[in-house]
């Protein structure tokens, strides 16, 4: 990530004697710069910004960008935005609205900030013919404005994702980013140093400038769909069309209003009220995902009756008095909802609501992929599927957009498994594969959350990384990017075999660690870690470290690293041969959880088949086992993909069909997105739910690389019992529409395939027959009764 760009802007702040004396650990200031464009066409503008924390950039007036892009302060990234398309002749003014978080401020958990707020742009106004007309970089030419208005308060106990706002309109500078604020005390910025010290010896600056990798979020302005509840408003139907934004609403003085607005599915969006009048009023707003009863059951998640909307609340005073005609707020940073409650106490003055509406926003995300079959009841679970993945996808990938918003390493591993099947993008996987090899400890564990603020280690988690660069060779076949992370993967594996005791096992994990496993039932006192492995050693975590072993040999070995391959290899089948010996009960033919231990799970059965460890008889066994015997603890959402892994690796996916029932459940809860877990039930968005977009595309229709990149493809559909399904799946050479049936009366199969652009396909039909296409573009395959 490292830049070689030359940078003439400079870093600037407020000046010390106009930061106001509030005691505040966190400041919000405003930064403008004014030019004059000419009448003749052409004119060219394109800025790199940067900003010490959040910024939210704007040219006359209109949100032009926002960011920076997360990272930490060895990789503090910049955007570059072409403007050419927005200048008008005359005046223009590029204002940007920056918020530090210092020390102990109410930060989010995912941003990294340093001791001092600074932002920084750079771009010259350049004419048709390449002449620079003027430079507009950050230096003591520019205006800076402190804010007076935001007070953050730090959230409840449940939520890390930004402190609650409590906004004094009365304080603000409305009109600040288009030059109509008159009355504000607008002064010099004060410089704070150069975006890289030339000639510094080496010395790194605080915040290492790198070049944003992944695309700007996209953001487009949304409406509720209803009000599900209200008091003191007397037309319904009034409420419905302004819940739509078709028509305002109108406050009396002194009335006190409660509106409960649905935006009909889970919402990351920068809330916003459009308002006039109102001086003195004050709205307190709560963002939340569901209705809960008052002992915070949830279900059914948009039945009210008897329940209410618990979250965080914040606060909005409303200027009034008309003195900037129309008044706006949004919210600094996103918020995650389904709903919205408002309680509206008017002052003195009338307020008109306009509209109560929502900026959404996300990674751009584009779906390539599309699945249907015989059961309709699966469209939905792959579109919960798809809008799930969506909203844990912003600057990184999160593991829940209402609660944390924090890139944790076996989450993000899925996530990248889903939306390469889905988009083929890979952008967002390759930052995200970047970050967790940023966290490398001296140790050589990676960090099982980043970029965060605060350290955490799940040892496991560091495995789920090194299977992360698998996956990503095996869709990509990059080489180039598995060689800049051998040194990390080496470092993993080291720090593990470092762990083997005198019985050939990684034994029990660090106390400070947190050998997290699964959100399942009996192991939920100990906070997701088997009660077993808390003094001995985990068969789980063996039997990941022998996966992952495996795994990082094949990279070597494609790598030019064959004798790093081979002792890759070798201390895998160590550690198998280890846990074959120590944790094996040949009493109940099961994997224990812990060596000579009576606990046995799902999980480490899951793992016995996916390392090798069991035997191609006894992973077949185990396959049957994972769905009879209810006696194994059960995986829940988190584990679940692996689960259907082992399914099939045990050739016993047919089975998994019914696994799908859990999914189906939620659906009638009318969920829009997929829970946490089933037992706290915690976060109502978490994209490791999302499986069907995995299992549809590489299971349902049966596409998969049968070579790393899909040099060669292999198409081998598991039709349970559905009779047809057709769908669209993304590989690196392009899509492939798949259309199979079948008949039931006879068993007729057929199988149609498109798109294929000659690459080698190997066809694989239920019947067990096997029909290799050379230089096709299209196939049929048929079996016949």
């Amino acid at each position: 990530m490292e830049t070689n760009k030359q940078w003439h802007a400079k870093w600037i702040w407020l000046q010390e004697e106009d930061i106001p004396n509030d005691g505040k650990n966190y400041r919000l200031a405003y930064f403008r710069r004014v030019f004059e464009v000419g009448e003749q066409p052409g004119h060219r503008l394109v800025v790199d910004v940067s900003a010490d924390s959040r910024y939210r950039l704007y040219l006359n007036g209109e949100s032009v960008s926002v960011g920076p892009c997360r990272g930490d302060l060895r990789t503090h990234y910049y955007e570059t935005i072409d403007l050419s398309g927005s200048l008008r002749p005359g005046r223009n003014v590029l204002a940007a609205k920056v918020l530090h978080y210092g020390a102990g401020a109410p930060a989010p958990a995912a941003i990294i900030s340093s001791g001092s707020g600074a932002f920084i742009l750079q771009g010259q106004l350049m004419a048709e013919d390449g002449t620079e007309l003027e430079r507009l970089s950050t230096d003591d030419s520019w205006q800076g404005l402190p804010d007076r208005s935001l007070t953050l308060l730090p959230e409840g106990p449940d939520t890390q994702v930004g402190g609650l706002e409590i906004v004094d309109g009365t304080a603000v500078p409305f009109g600040w980013e288009t030059l109509s604020d008159e009355a504000s005390q607008w002064t010099k910025v004060k410089v704070i140093g150069d975006a890289v010290e030339p000639r510094c010896g080496g010395h790194l600056k605080e915040r290492q400038l790198s070049e944003r990798q992944i695309p700007l979020p996209y953001e487009r302005d949304g409406s509720f769909t209803r009000v599900v509840r209200y008091e003191g408003v007397q037309q319904e139907a009034d409420l419905q069309a302004f819940a739509r934004g078709e028509s305002p609403l109108l406050l009396p003085a002194g009335a006190s209003v409660v509106l409960e607005l649905d935006a009909g599915e889970m919402m990351t969006a920068y809330l916003r009220f459009d308002m006039e009048q109102g001086n003195g009023s004050e709205i307190v707003f709560l963002c939340a995902e569901s209705y809960e009863t008052p002992d915070r059951v949830k279900g059914i998640r948009d039945e009210h009756e008897g329940k209410s909307l618990y979250g965080n609340r914040e606060v909005y005073r409303v200027a009034g008095n008309n003195r900037h005609g129309s008044e706006t707020y949004e919210t600094f940073l996103f918020r995650t909802f389904r709903f919205v409650r408002l309680e509206i106490n008017v002052g003195d003055e009338s307020l008109v609501l306009r509209g109560v509406g929502f900026r959404e926003t996300g990674y751009p995300l584009e779906q390539k992929a599309s699945f249907s079959c015989s059961d309709p009841s699966y469209t939905a679970l792959w579109d919960i599927s798809v809008r799930t993945l969506q909203r844990c996808m912003y600057e990184s990938y999160v593991d829940c957009p209402y609660y944390e918003q924090l890139q944790y390493c076996m989450d993000t591993r899925l996530q990248c498994l889903f939306t390469y099947a889905i988009s083929g993008d890979d952008r967002l996987a390759r930052k995200a594969i970047y970050d967790f090899h940023s966290s490398l400890l001296p140790s050589g564990m990676i960090l099982s959350r980043y970029p965060a603020i605060v350290g955490q280690v799940i040892p496991g988690f560091a495995l789920h990384w090194i299977m992360m660069v698998s996956d990503h060779y095996e869709h990509y076949s990059d080489l180039a990017l598995v060689r800049r992370y051998r040194p990390s993967i080496d470092a993993v594996l080291d720090w593990f075999d470092r762990q083997v005791g005198d019985d050939g096992l990684v034994g029990a994990m660090p106390d400070s660690y947190w050998s997290f496993a699964d959100w399942v039932q009996e192991w939920h006192t100990s906070y997701g870690v088997p009660v077993s492995g808390r003094s001995v050693p985990l068969t789980l975590y063996n039997l990941m470290y022998a996966d992952a072993l495996q795994k990082a040999a094949l990279l070597n070995e494609r790598t030019g690293r064959g004798d790093t391959a081979s002792e890759y290899g070798t201390r895998a089948q160590a550690i198998i041969k280890a846990v074959n010996n120590s944790c094996w009960s040949s009493e109940r033919q099961l994997y224990q959880d812990s060596p000579g231990v009576e606990e046995y799970s799902q999980h480490v059965q899951i793992w016995a088949i996916l390392s090798g460890a069991a035997e191609v008889e006894t992973a077949q066994r185990l396959g049957v086992v994972l769905i009879e015997d209810k006696s194994l603890m059960q995986v829940s959402y988190a584990m679940a993909f692996f689960l259907f892994r082992a399914l099939s690796v045990g050739g016993q996916y047919e089975s998994a069909y019914r696994l799908w029932d859990r999914w189906h459940d939620q659906v009638k809860l009318h969920l829009t997105t997929w829970v946490e877990d089933a037992i706290s039930q915690r976060s109502d968005c978490h994209a490791w739910g999302a499986v069907p977009l995995y299992e549809f595309p590489r299971e349902v229709l049966g596409v998969q690389p049968l070579e790393p990149g899909f040099v060669s493809i292999r198409i081998a559909p598991q039709p349970g019992p559905l009779t047809w399904a057709e769908g669209s799946v993304i590989t690196p050479h392009g899509v492939i529409e798949i259309k199979w049936s079948r008949d039931p009366s006879n068993e007729r199969f057929e199988l149609r395939a498109a798109g294929l652009r000659g690459v080698r396909t190997e066809v694989q039909l239920p019947d067990g027959s096997i029909t290799i296409c050379e230089n096709k573009k299209e196939v049929v395959v048929v079996s016949q009764p």
